[in-house]
């Protein structure tokens, strides 16, 4: 339960916390150099630029967006809001131009947060973006950068001048913080998340201050985190699951660190020494990935027996994925010999504190699950949307069940439809849709449950296993469907893949489109002695393809004929979020690859091509 059952909203937590100022809230890395940010200095900032939203004119109920990377500033400017009673609008730092401009005009942002002008990845920075759409954008009155400095004449204010704006009032007003808190009501909306979304049009899911109580209560309740906490946060705010690690560091005893970047991440965390790190699969299958390619390079004997040893890690795998027990005297052989020392090297990478890893976003492979249990390092899977909240339902320590999403949250109810879809109901189900009520009516039935989209299966215990999007199901053109996540998660375990996507929907057959990991096909490559210098020249060596065929054949044979992946393509570069492939979660977007490659992917369905490989 939550440490303080009678606070009832988000903006009540805040100010309860002026009750313990020294108490440590967050690790921040300034100056190369980690800081403790205790409670009464969050709170001050706070509280000086609430008064500055205020003098600008932001009133209750009003929208401001947050346009920003992940980081502690992000964190004020959104406590600053809630103590405003303003509603805030992340936007996802690597939204495009237009992306970022359809969000504030459907909200009717009055204000914009962001950072600074970096550009990142080829793409402009985040105040040149804003500029380029700022005419289309009449709602906006002002920006507030964490970064840039104050510039009138482009209606630019530093974080630092709204700060100084409020601090100069409070002497006047001294608990104006304290009285717009308590006028705040536990149904009032605190925040508009916009879904990214595999395809269509983003959808503004309005998320209550009771909504974000009860997520973080239940968050410690069930056991998914213990008080004391020390949590390394590099995930985007604007994504429901670190919103969700936010609100609970409000409201419950734990700690955040901020990441200084996604590409910093393991440096961080050897840094500060996590006890727990939420992330999104794809960052597990890049550290099997890396570690797999590593062990494999060994010179000589070390090779050899690691590659020994990993041949017995996926009779091992295969077995805890078919419910069977595995043991042997090879197995006993690898664990002793090779995997007590990988297991040492990876949980140092990752500052040897860890006790479990949180997974969401997206499905994870199982086989990835069991490596990192086997190193003594559990990734609890997890299952929600941003229409509840990020989680409802999550595996716990000690009682992780690979391969499911774990079991439901307290007075979280789960059931079945008919056809198999997942239908949730409880306090953390979302308001409805901004502005789309016919859509909020198609969600929501009219007892409260959510249509989640997702298609699943319960076992005995409660626990979920999540087996497809309802709307990703492929139907071949003979009538049958198939669960393309099932066949992508497992292919991604191949060291030499960095995306896959599955296609075939109103095709003769399945198909699969492969980037390549151009570090880890790269080294593959010196060390066979094949004479390739770059990505596009991998990407077409027969050598590659033949690695990626045995993956192809290994899944293959696991699956009914109709589902069998019967010709895969190569591309010669890789998808990125500022390319349009990736979701900000680095999710694939199944209907802009099919869009989008839909030449290439019509050579795999002729009698002959020279872009793919028969099964």
């Amino acid at each position: 339960m939550s440490k303080h059952p009678s606070l009832k909203t988000l903006a009540e937590q805040l100010v309860a916390r002026k009750a313990t100022p020294s108490k440590v809230a967050a690790h921040v890395k300034t100056g190369g150099a980690w800081r403790d940010v205790q409670w009464g200095e969050v709170l001050d900032r706070v509280r000086a630029l609430s008064e500055g939203l205020v003098d600008l004119g932001i009133k209750p109920g009003d929208r401001v967006c947050i346009h920003a990377g992940t980081s502690y500033e992000w964190c004020l400017a959104d406590l600053a809001l809630m103590g405003a009673g303003a509603i805030s609008v992340p936007i996802y730092s690597s939204n495009t131009p237009q992306e970022t401009a359809y969000i504030i005009n459907d909200s009717e942002a009055r204000l914009v947060f962001f950072d600074n002008d970096k550009p990142e990845n080829g793409t402009p920075g985040r105040w040149a973006r804003l500029r380029s759409v700022r005419e289309q954008t009449p709602t906006v009155e002002h920006f507030v950068s964490f970064e840039l400095h104050s510039s009138p004449d482009e209606r630019l204010m530093s974080l630092w001048d709204l700060e100084a704006r409020g601090r100069a009032l409070l002497a006047q007003r001294p608990d104006a913080l304290e009285k717009r808190v308590a006028e705040i009501k536990p149904e009032d909306v605190n925040c508009i998340l916009y879904t990214s979304g595999t395809a269509g049009r983003p959808k503004g899911v309005m998320l209550t201050h009771a909504n974000w109580v009860y997520e973080a209560s239940a968050v410690m309740e069930s056991g998914v985190l213990d008080p004391g906490e020390r949590l390394l946060l590099f995930l985007p705010l604007a994504h429901s699951l670190a919103r969700a690690v936010e609100m609970t560091w409000l409201g419950q005893e734990v700690t955040v660190a901020f990441a200084e970047s996604i590409e910093k991440l393991v440096d961080n965390a050897g840094e500060i020494r996590p006890t727990a790190m939420p992330a999104v699969p794809r960052v597990f299958e890049k550290a099997f990935n890396k570690v797999v390619a590593e062990g494999r390079r060994g010179e000589g004997l070390q090779g050899t027996a690691f590659g020994w040893a990993m041949e017995q890690f996926e009779r091992y795998a295969a077995a805890r994925t078919e419910g069977r027990t595995y043991r042997s005297p090879q197995w006993s052989i690898a664990k002793r010999l090779v995997f007590s020392k990988v297991r040492e090297r990876l949980q140092a990478r990752f500052g040897g504190q860890v006790r479990a890893f949180i997974s969401g976003g997206a499905p994870l492979n199982p086989k990835i699950a069991y490596f990192f249990e086997l190193c003594g390092m559990e990734v609890l899977e997890g299952y929600g949307l941003t229409e509840t909240c990020a989680p409802t339902h999550a595996n716990l320590a000690g009682r992780n069940r690979i391969g499911t999403v774990g079991p439901p949250f307290p007075r979280m109810e789960t059931k079945l439809a008919d056809d198999g879809e997942v239908l949730l109901r409880g306090p953390n189900v979302m308001k409805g849709y901004y502005k789309l009520p016919q859509e909020t009516a198609e969600a929501l039935t009219e007892d409260g449950w959510l249509r989640t989209g997702d298609i699943g299966k319960l076992d005995p215990d409660g626990y979920l296993r999540i087996t497809d999007r309802k709307k990703d199901l492929i139907k071949t053109s003979g009538g049958k469907y198939i669960a393309p996540a099932e066949l992508e998660n497992a292919l991604k375990s191949e060291s030499l893949v960095s995306q896959v996507s599955i296609q075939g929907d109103k095709r003769k057959y399945v198909t699969a489109v492969f980037t390549i990991n151009e570090e880890n096909a790269s080294k593959w490559a010196q060390e066979k002695g094949l004479p390739y210098r770059n990505l596009p020249e991998l990407s077409k060596a027969p050598e590659v393809r033949d690695q990626l065929q045995q993956a192809v054949n290994t899944v293959n044979a696991k699956m009914p004929s109709y589902a069998t992946i019967k010709r895969f393509a190569v591309l010669d570069h890789d998808w990125s979020q500022e390319s349009g492939e990736l979701t900000p979660t680095l999710k694939v977007k199944r209907r802009v690859v099919a869009e989008k490659y839909k030449s290439l992917l019509d050579t795999l369905y002729e009698e002959s091509n020279d872009f793919g490989r028969r099964a």
